[in-house]
């Protein structure tokens, strides 16, 4: 990874790309789904993650994110939560009604024997792809960028329709899943990390 894809700093907001290996679309059963945002939850309440946009696509996620100061960095949290998840979801997989199971199984095991770091399955392809969020107008792309991926996947006519995502909330509609720090004014925003 180039140092142009590294969390650098844990004053600034990221924008980060997490993506299940080789796309496979396995975020379209609602227990896999609430999983991830159980875990992305328990990072906001326990490691001190901020969310401020997020979208749950049935392949990836999408986050914008910072960290508060404190004894975990964002490359921590991340870590952990990219580990944590890999081993929640496979077990779910194997638990749920999934009629792909087998499939996804053995694609993530074939996938765990090409690196080394991987004991037995991998889920997640490697790193987070971060790219950082320093201007308003860059801000405001990648939110727009994350709300609207379901819209132009074909999944939903309007981004706030879309339940995975935080689009409702900046849309000023009540959405239970994730609490998110909706950003109004970015301009103080930027100046209070």
């Amino acid at each position: 990874m180039g140092f142009k894809y590294r969390i650098t700093s844990d004053d600034e907001l990221y924008f980060l790309t997490m993506t299940v290996v080789d796309w496979i679309d396995v975020f379209t059963r609602k227990e896999l789904c609430l999983d991830l945002l159980l875990s992305l939850n328990y990072c906001q309440q326990h490691k001190g993650l901020k969310i401020y946009s997020w979208c749950l696509m049935p392949s990836h996620l999408h986050l914008v994110v910072s960290v508060e100061p404190g004894p975990n960095t964002l490359s921590d949290v991340m870590r952990d939560f990219k580990k944590f998840t890999s081993k929640k979801i496979v077990s779910s997989i194997k638990e749920i009604a999934e009629s792909r199971r087998e499939w996804l199984l053995r694609h993530f095991a074939y996938a765990g024997k090409f690196n080394p770091k991987i004991k037995e399955y991998q889920f997640w392809q490697e790193g987070l792809h971060p790219i950082e969020l320093k201007t308003f107008k860059f801000i405001e792309q990648k939110i727009n960028y994350i709300h609207n991926n379901p819209v132009e996947a074909g999944m939903v006519y309007r981004a706030e329709d879309y339940v995975w995502s935080s689009a409702a909330q900046y849309a000023g509609e009540y959405n239970p899943l994730l609490t998110v720090l909706v950003i109004e004014d970015v301009g103080t925003m930027l100046r209070g990390l």
